[in-house]
């Protein structure tokens, strides 16, 4: 019997451990993440917001911004924020799991990253980096920061993709989005508007959808590469914002989910809400 007991306390410790050095090993090398986003960080223009500089705007991008921003708003230059939220893993079948997240935005990056935990199983969490840094698109998922699942990184299709995300997550840090800041404004009827954003040689174009309030509700883009198997295959995404509040005199939605348009049928993966934002600003 103490001789079991004796076994159990090893192997306890042993797990133990394995679990504090993978954590200890993500941290290091999220936190060598966040240093090249910082250091890819590039300068602010139009540092306040001024309702005059909108005239040449689609209508519904002005109404837009005089609902969220108020004259004299001075510029967001980076986002801190936390999430939590379910997430759908099943490629088929539905399987929700819960997980915490921590992001960092640098809007004149442009740039992210994404950090998560998802809730496996009892005890056992995936953790996630998603990013977009220096024009490099980086996703990476480890069981317990010990074995590796996807560890990807390129300015291809990947890039392409986490700089969609980047904009289509712009109502988070909505001085983005203001002339100057490098988003370019195309009309497309009193309730909708294109926005292309450019970095470097990619480019990137999405559909913004505004509400009877004239607050983004959904951004959509009709070919993004999701991952099947092996292969990325373009279909059209979406994202759908709601629940707007004023977070540190910015309005915001604080709640969304965001979607892959199949043949099949809409399939949401994401599913989260705001519970801590922090904005840096423009001197």
């Amino acid at each position: 019997m103490k001789i079991a007991f004796a076994s159990f306390l090893v192997l306890a410790g042993t797990v133990v451990l394995l679990l504090t050095f993978g954590r200890l090993r993500w941290r290091a090398y999220t936190k060598a993440w966040r240093t090249k986003l910082d250091a890819a960080r590039r300068p602010v223009f139009a540092a306040a917001f001024a309702a005059r500089d909108l005239d040449h705007l689609p209508a519904a991008v002005q109404r837009y911004l005089r609902a969220v921003l108020t004259e004299g708003q001075k510029s967001v230059t980076a986002v801190d924020l936390d999430q939590t939220g379910t997430m759908n893993l099943g490629e088929t079948a539905e399987q929700w799991k819960p997980f915490t997240a921590r992001q960092r935005v640098e809007t004149r990056g442009p740039g992210f990253s994404w950090q998560a935990r998802i809730a496996m199983m009892p005890g056992v969490p995936v953790f996630v980096q998603d990013a977009y840094v220096g024009g490099e698109g980086v996703l990476r998922a480890s069981v317990c920061g010990l074995v590796t699942k996807a560890d990807l990184r390129e300015r291809g299709e990947l890039a392409r993709g986490e700089l969609m995300r980047f904009l289509a997550e712009a109502p988070w840090y909505p001085t983005a989005l203001l002339p100057g800041q490098g988003v370019r404004w195309s009309p497309v009827d009193d309730h909708s508007a294109l926005a292309t954003l450019q970095d470097g040689d990619l480019s990137v174009t999405l559909l913004f959808h505004f509400d009877f309030e004239d607050l983004i509700d959904t951004v959509r883009a009709e070919a993004r590469g999701r991952g099947v198997g092996a292969a990325a295959v373009a279909m059209p995404w979406q994202c759908r914002l709601w629940n707007y509040a004023i977070r540190e005199g910015i309005r915001v939605p604080l709640e969304g989910e965001a979607a892959w348009l199949t043949p099949e049928g809409t399939k949401t993966y994401w599913r989260g809400k705001i519970t801590r934002l922090h904005y840096a600003f423009a001197p």
